[in-house]
């Protein structure tokens, strides 16, 4: 086998159980627990991943690591609904306020449907709020990502003409305390990095028994250890 997998045969790839069991936690910023020593062997040759110089385990190059997420919410987002770009101004350029209340309008109407149609459970809301997100820079911007095993999180970075907008991505699962907190302490980093002073905080609330997300959705400002105005979004 090629040491390289070729960008049309990665989207079959992502859906093998062996590289489900590594790429996952990886998106989540989880720890990779216990996976069997061969599975990260046959990423390895793949040439999907590469270990750095402690020994841990990273995206073998800037390509895959935007194309593996892009991959994955490929699906939700060809599931869209149709959505009018109500997120821009008469002049076209993005307003970061029209963005948030069309999430959350989208997320509080179609959040629970998509949520099904992602293919990895574990970060199945980070798939759909990409696949969102996409529709919105494809009038004209662009998404990066950053993450890594173990780091408890997912940023995204919005650019849309003039406007830059840093996001972090959390998960609230059972038996885990409220990551509001870590959340702020992290995205003031995140943002330092961008050289900005506001930006938004997604809790995503993976608890069992909650309530439906059309009623549970909500957001309020906050303000981060470092004095910047966050948008927290518990969806």
């Amino acid at each position: 086998m090629e040491r390289v997998t070729h960008l049309d045969q990665l989207a079959h790839k992502l859906q093998e159980p062996r590289v489900r069991r590594v790429i996952e936690p990886m998106l989540a910023g989880t720890a990779l627990g216990n996976v069997p020593e061969d599975d990260i062997q046959y990423l390895l040759d793949l040439g999907l991943l590469r270990r750095d110089r402690s020994g841990g385990m990273n995206v073998a190059n800037p390509i895959y690591r935007e194309v593996l997420p892009r991959a994955l919410a490929f699906t939700p987002e060809a599931g869209l609904p149709q959505i009018q770009p109500s997120w821009l101004n008469s002049d076209h350029s993005l307003n970061p306020e029209k963005l948030l209340a069309a999430f959350l309008s989208f997320w509080r109407q179609h959040g629970e449907p998509m949520l099904k149609s992602a293919p990895y459970h574990e970060i199945a809301p980070h798939l759909v709020l990409m696949a969102f997100l996409h529709r919105v820079v494809n009038g004209g911007g662009s998404l990066e990502r950053e993450y890594a095993i173990g780091s408890g999180r997912m940023d995204l970075c919005l650019r849309y003409g003039d406007v830059t907008l840093g996001i972090e991505l959390k998960v609230w699962r059972d038996t885990r305390p409220d990551p509001l907190m870590e959340g702020l302490e992290q995205l003031d980093g995140y943002l330092s990095g961008l050289g900005l002073d506001s930006g938004w905080l997604v809790i995503f609330d993976r608890r069992s028994d909650q309530p439906a997300i059309e009623t549970r959705t909500s957001c309020e400002t906050h303000t981060s250890p470092q004095g910047r105005a966050v948008q927290v979004v518990r969806a």
